[in-house]
Parts: structure tokens; sequence; C-alpha cells
């Protein structure tokens, strides 16, 4: 398989971001799209939602689903699991993009702040992958896709930000166990991580935005690799956008530079 032509792809967290740069690239590569996020309506500070990524899809002349999903809710998970397999006729692809983000130290991190990262990042990739799963064993090639980062157990990553390392952590040990227990019935799972900061809405409230940074769209490319490799033979790994793209032959990164020629800057737990 060469492109995603006929496939159904449900990524969480679409509305804007590196999900919308994946929903965008998946359509482009023929897959049907189901934008599962929070933001229906728009919002005051944050840009995208469900519906301005679905017209986007439907210009290049895609097939999009946009479904309101707050992944910290279980029967919402199921009904628009149910929802995406019946429009399309199943589901190959899920992609557990929906995240919270708060780099706040231990004693200034809210139990509040701490169950949300928790809840959306742990908890929704667990119960969405569960919600999934029926449908993605009965797919030809399936793959989930979680954009968490490499299990390196580096104290620095804790000292920094305690409360969200564990939340995406949490994450990568869902990639490594589901991996192992859904080989048997052949669905890939495995991990994408940026190598350096991505400009994001997320990245720019925290700062981390701009120069030295790449665009969500390294991480779309790196994605719509992954997505056509033999599920059963490709699972359980760690990956890393660059990587992947340098294995596939792509030897041109300075295309993804938000400001060409600038110094990137290595993204959360990557050395």
């Amino acid at each position: 398989m060469t492109n995603l032509r006929g496939k159904t792809i449900f990524i969480t967290g679409g509305s804007r971001g590196i999900g919308r740069a994946i929903a965008l690239k998946a359509a482009a590569d023929g897959a049907n799209v189901v934008i599962a996020a929070k933001t229906n309506e728009p919002h005051p500070k944050l840009p995208g939602t469900i519906q301005t990524v679905a017209r986007e899809i439907e210009a290049i002349g895609g097939k999009a689903l946009p479904l309101q999903l707050d992944v910290r809710r279980d029967d919402d998970i199921r009904v628009a699991v149910a929802k995406a397999a019946k429009a399309f006729g199943g589901i190959d692809i899920l992609v557990n993009n929906a995240s919270a983000l708060n780099l706040s130290k231990t004693p200034d991190l809210s139990m509040n702040k701490f169950d949300l990262m928790l809840s959306v990042n742990l908890r929704g990739t667990f119960a969405t992958t569960q919600a999934c799963l029926p449908f993605l064993s009965q797919a030809s090639n399936p793959h989930v896709l979680v954009l968490s980062p490499p299990l390196d157990l580096v104290p620095a990553w804790f000292g920094e930000h305690c409360g969200y390392t564990i939340s995406k952590y949490g994450m990568s040990m869902c990639v490594l166990g589901m991996a192992e227990e859904f080989r048997t019935v052949g669905v890939a799972v495995n991990a994408l991580w940026p190598r350096t900061m991505i400009d994001t809405a997320a990245s720019k409230h925290f700062g981390l935005s701009g120069a030295g940074c790449r665009t969500p769209e390294i991480m779309a490319d790196a994605a719509d690799v992954i997505f056509v490799k033999k599920s059963r033979s490709f699972t359980g790994n760690f990956c890393v956008d660059e990587d992947v793209l340098s294995e596939a032959g792509v030897s041109n990164f300075e295309k993804y530079a938000v400001v060409p020629g600038s110094p990137l800057t290595n993204d959360l737990f990557v050395r």
C-alpha cells in the first residue's frame, strides 16, 4: 500500500496544530478523516474548530466527518467511534493526538491541572484506543499512532515538569503495552515525537514558538509514512519525525523551518 485511499482515520484533537496537519495530509492522500475534538465553535484565543478543518479537507476534495468530542467522557468516545465507523464503514487508523500541556513545577501545579493532563493524555489515549479496537481489528492494515515521546527515563525531564512528564510517558507506556498486546491481531501501535519544537498554539502559549521551531507539517509527513507500513511488522516503535523521513529518503528539512536558517531547538524529551 502506497497511499491511504479509501482508509478511514480517526484523529483526536484534530482542530488545530499537529492534528490538523495530519488530517489535511491524510485527506490529500485519499483518506476519509474523522476530526474528533472539543472545539466546535470558535475559541476566543485559539484558531481552528472541527468545522473549519472539515471545510479545509472538503476544499481539497477529501471526505471529512467533524465530531465534537471530549476524550475524558467515555460514553462520548464510544458514540463518536460508532458514528465514524457507520459513516465510513470502519476505522483503519487511530491517531491519539489530544493532549493537555502544563509545564509547571510540582509546587505550582494545581491538582485540577494535574488531573486534566492525566485524564486527557493518559486516560484519553487508553479509552479511545479501547473503543476503536473492535473496528481496527477488522481492518486490513490497522494502525494506532500515539503522539508521545520515547521512553527515556532521564531524571531531568521529571525534574523540570514532573506532572506533564508523567502524563506523556503514560501515553508512551500505552504504546509499549498495547503493541505487545495487539500483536496477535495485527494492530500496530507506534509513537511519534518531533525532534525539534513545533510551532503550534500550545507552544505559542508557553513562549516556545517561532524561530527555532518547525511547522506541524513535518509531523504530518512522518505520520503518513508510518500509516502505510505493514502493521504486522512495524509496531512498538518510538519514532522521531526527522528519523522517519530520513529513512524514507527525505533530505530537505529546511522547508519545515518556521524561520529558515535559524538554529533549531530540540523538543522536550529529546537529547
